[in-house]
């Protein structure tokens, strides 16, 4: 009975939000794409994320629907791919990443587009005018990404991410890491067959 409960209030949240997704489809502006999510991540509760997660499902390069997206949440860019099973907490920004299937992502946590985002070497010209460079960053499948944290590169599988460490270096797979700039502390146990990154 949950299964179809959920798929219901799936279809609600869907119908509801029909009108912002074919505004954004139509225009195709990224500006009116990030005010929507904007619009939505103030939405509270369980049918906050619903409706979350279904205008992300159709408007995200890839989005999988069976996600808990917090309030306060959103997505920058529409160039990102949800894997399934994620969790993402509340007051998180994300940028352009893929985010690997049942990570789990704490309040807080920002995921930048790259380390590169912003310009800065053009003496005299204004840093917001200077133009950066903007990457998807990848977030391993079975992560833990603490509280406050900002993931600046990519993160391996099953990483541990302490709470408001800075991640500005690619991580290996099975690390826990902490601090600004975050360190390797500890390991996690590995599998001992070789784990598919693209299943």
């Amino acid at each position: 009975m949950k299964p179809l409960i959920k798929k219901l209030l799936f279809l609600f949240s869907l119908a509801l939000t029909l009108p912002l997704i074919a505004a954004y489809r139509l225009s195709e502006s990224k500006s009116l794409f990030a005010g929507q999510g904007q619009l939505l991540s103030l939405m509270p509760g369980k049918i906050g994320s619903y409706l979350r997660v279904a205008f992300y499902s159709r408007t995200l390069e890839r989005c999988s629907t069976d996600i808990y997206i917090g309030f306060g949440s959103f997505f920058a860019h529409p160039e990102v791919e949800v894997g399934k099973g994620v969790y993402i907490g509340a007051y998180c920004i994300i940028g352009m990443a893929f985010i690997g299937d049942h990570t789990t992502i704490g309040s807080g946590v920002h995921i930048l587009s790259g380390k590169y985002q912003h310009g800065y070497k053009e003496i005299g010209k204004p840093i917001q005018k200077q133009a950066g460079i903007f990457t998807k960053v990848t977030i391993g499948k079975n992560c833990w990404i603490g509280n406050c944290a900002v993931i600046m590169a990519n993160v391996g599988i099953q990483n541990v991410i302490g709470a408001g460490s800075v991640i500005v270096n690619t991580t290996d797979d099975y690390e826990v890491l902490s601090g600004n700039p975050a360190k390797v502390i500890n390991f996690v146990a590995k599998p001992t067959s070789k784990v598919n990154r693209n299943e």
